[in-house]
C-alpha cells in the first residue's frame, strides 16, 4: 500500500473549529473522502490515516463512521480525554473498532512546555498498550524534551512524531531542534512523519532547498525504516497543493533505493499502525 500517514476530515463549522482564525480562511470549508481521493489519485497513492482535527470524542467516532463507508481511509487517529478518570472506558469503545489505530492530543497548544509529563496524561498514556493503540505525538521544538522523557518513560508504547516537532524552517534555524530530535530519535519505539513543512515555511516564497536541511535531520537521526510520508491536508494547502507536498518528499526520497521509497510511501505507516 501506499499510504499516507497523516491527513484530515471536516464539516466546518465555526464553533467547532475556533482555531482556524481569519489567516486560515483558505481552509474553512468542507473536506471529505471524495476530496482527499481526487488529489490521491494524481500522485497514485492507495488511501491515508485520518487524523483528529479537535478534541471530542463525537469527532473519533465521526471519522470511524467514514472510516466504516470509505475504503481509502486505512486507519483513524482519534481523540480521547487520556487525563480523565474514564479513558479506560473510552478506549474500550473506539479500540474495537478495526480502524481505529493511535490516539493524538493537541500538545503543541498547552502552554505548559512539560504537559505530557503530568501524572494524569502519563496515566492515560500507560493505557494505551493494552489497547495495542500507537500515539502521535503534536509538540513544539520547546516540548521535545517532555516527548524524550516521554518515550523513555513508555519503551513497548509505540509514539511517532507528526510534522518534525515544527521546526523553524521560515527562519533557517535548526538549533535546539535538531539536537533534541537527535536524542528522541534514539528510543527504538519513536517514528517521524515528514509532514507540515511547509506550513512551517514561508507560505508564498517556499522552494524545495529549503527542507533540505531538516529533512537531512531526519532521515540521519531516524533511518529508513522509522519515517513516513504525511502530507497534512488540507492544512498544507494554505502553503502548497496535495501534488507539491508529495513532489518535496518524492524529490528527496529518490536519491534512495526503490525499497526505501516503499518503505516511507506507505510501508513504514503500515508497520507502525498495524493496518490490516
Amino acid at each position: 500500500m501506499r499510504i499516507d500517514s497523516h491527513q484530515h476530515f471536516w464539516i466546518y463549522d465555526a464553533s467547532e473549529y475556533p482555531w482556524m482564525t481569519d489567516r486560515l480562511a483558505a481552509i474553512r470549508r468542507d473536506f471529505l473522502p471524495a476530496d482527499l481521493q481526487r488529489e490521491q489519485a494524481k500522485v497514485s497513492l492507495d488511501g491515508s490515516i485520518a487524523v483528529q482535527a479537535r478534541q471530542s470524542l463525537k469527532e473519533s467516532r465521526w471519522l470511524l463512521e467514514l472510516a466504516e463507508r470509505e475504503p481509502v481511509i486505512h486507519g483513524v487517529v482519534g481523540w480521547v480525554d487520556l487525563q480523565s478518570v474514564e479513558v479506560w472506558q473510552q478506549l474500550a469503545e473506539l479500540a474495537p473498532h478495526g480502524k481505529f489505530v493511535g490516539v493524538r492530543h493537541v500538545v503543541q497548544d498547552e502552554p505548559e512546555d512539560n504537559f505530557m509529563l503530568r501524572p494524569a496524561f502519563l496515566r492515560g498514556i500507560g493505557q494505551l498498550k493494552q489497547f495495542e493503540l500507537a500515539y502521535d505525538l503534536l509538540v513544539f521544538p520547546r516540548q521535545l524534551p517532555a516527548a524524550i522523557q516521554l518515550a523513555r518513560q513508555f519503551p513497548e508504547q509505540r509514539f511517532v512524531l507528526d510534522h518534525l516537532a515544527k521546526p523553524a524552517i521560515k527562519a533557517g534555524k535548526l538549533a535546539p531542534w535538531e539536537r533534541d530530535l537527535r536524542e528522541l530519535a534514539k528510543s527504538p519505539n519513536v517514528f517521524c512523519k515528514i509532514s507540515g513543512m511547509v506550513t512551517e515555511a514561508d507560505w508564498s516564497a517556499w522552494r524545495p532547498a529549503d527542507f533540505r536541511p531538516c529533512l537531512d535531520v531526519v532521515f540521519a537521526a531516524f533511518g529508513e525504516d522509522r519515517v513516513m510520508f504525511g502530507s497534512d491536508w488540507p492544512v498544507c494547502l494554505l502553503a502548497a497543493s496535495y501534488e507539491e507536498v508529495f513532489g518535496i518528499a518524492r524529490d528527496y526520497f529518490c536519491q534512495f533505493s526503490a525499497a526505501t521509497q516503499a518503505k516511507f510511501f506507505g510501508g513504514n505507516a503500515a508497520r507502525f499502525y498495524r493496518l490490516e
